[in-house]
């Protein structure tokens, strides 16, 4: 059962997001993809029992232009998935 999260959208500095695999406990969140820097917000966790579902992840005014993606780490705080890189304008 390998996680995955897939970017969809960024559209008003709202990324979206589906996801396969993830469980309760699951957090994401938004690395700058040149420093490699975990931002420390957003993080959002997965709190359905479905594995397998959607996320809106609104970008505090703290998020500067730049490329990102997002990381997964399980409920136990170990490397889940990754997503695509994308820009913030």
């Amino acid at each position: 059962m390998n996680p995955v999260i897939n970017f969809v959208e960024l559209e008003n500095r709202v990324i979206s997001v589906t996801y396969r695999n993830l469980m309760i406990g699951a957090k994401v969140m938004l690395v700058d993809k040149t420093s490699g820097e975990q931002l420390p917000d957003p993080v959002v966790r997965i709190t359905s029992p479905v594995p397998v579902g959607s996320l809106r992840i609104s970008l505090p005014a703290s998020v500067k232009s730049g490329n990102y993606y997002l990381k997964v780490l399980n409920g136990h705080g170990q490397f889940a998935a990754q997503s695509v890189g994308f820009s913030v304008a």
